[in-house]
């Protein structure tokens, strides 16, 4: 097995991130003897709390990227990082054994070049939030793209295709997803959907209201080009409200 790479960008996440690594350490951790070489890189996004403090605290490598974007922190980690495959991680998401050993296996395969999981979230408070949860899974994995939450790929392809498009504040792993598969393709590799699930934050669904929610999606809907590269239209990511 070779060696893996666990970059999670985090921008104010003292609150959540102590979870998120401990999560990603207790996974190494039962798998025992069979546990692979491993890294684990916070990049720290322009945090103004504790972020960095609890990441270099629990051990994890803690790199600084400026500019407030999430493409621009997970590229920021990748650089550092020297492991042979790279997984992207949310720091208000949670790491599971089941889906750490489906990943593992899908890289000791040798039939991929990357991939996401479905996944699931933390606190869903009704049936229209969690008819959305199943409706996301269905499209990751019919039309093979990544949840932004969990991607992972080999590090060569990530070089390659040259990470996280810059311009983009939000979707940038359906965008990532592209052009790993188009990576694949040519070299006869395919993109994993792994069934996980990854256990991501369902926060969001506490913080805003569903007004703000529909309209962000509409948002998305109407004008997806700009929608995901103007920061201004992205509140319920870059409005800081934790």
């Amino acid at each position: 097995m070779r060696k893996l790479s666990i970059v999670i960008p985090a921008y104010n996440e003292e609150k959540l991130l102590g979870a998120c690594l401990e999560s990603v350490a207790a996974a190494f951790r039962s798998l025992g003897a069979c546990s692979p070489a491993r890294e684990v890189l916070v990049c720290d996004n322009n945090s103004t709390d504790s972020t960095a403090r609890i990441a270099a605290s629990s051990g994890a490598k803690v790199v600084f990227e400026p500019v407030n974007q999430i493409g621009r922190a997970r590229n920021a980690g990748a650089a550092a990082a020297s492991g042979d495959w790279l997984l992207f991680m949310d720091a208000d998401s949670t790491l599971q054994t089941g889906t750490l050993k489906q990943l593992l296996a899908a890289i000791e395969s040798g039939k991929y070049c990357g991939g996401g999981a479905e996944i699931d979230l933390d606190y869903i408070p009704n049936l229209a939030a969690r008819a959305l949860v199943n409706f996301w899974n269905v499209f990751f994995r019919v039309f093979k793209v990544a949840a932004g939450s969990f991607v992972f790929c080999r590090a060569d392809a990530f070089a390659g295709i040259g990470g996280f498009g810059k311009d983009l504040y939000a979707g940038e792993e359906l965008f990532l997803s592209r052009e790993l598969k188009k990576w694949g393709r040519g070299r006869g590799l395919d993109f994993a959907t792994l069934k996980g699930p990854h256990l991501s934050s369902g926060r969001k669904l506490k913080l805003y209201t569903g007004k703000e929610i529909l309209a962000t999606m509409l948002g998305c809907l109407r004008r997806p080009s700009s929608f995901f590269r103007n920061p201004k239209l992205l509140k319920m990511l870059y409005d800081g409200r934790r």
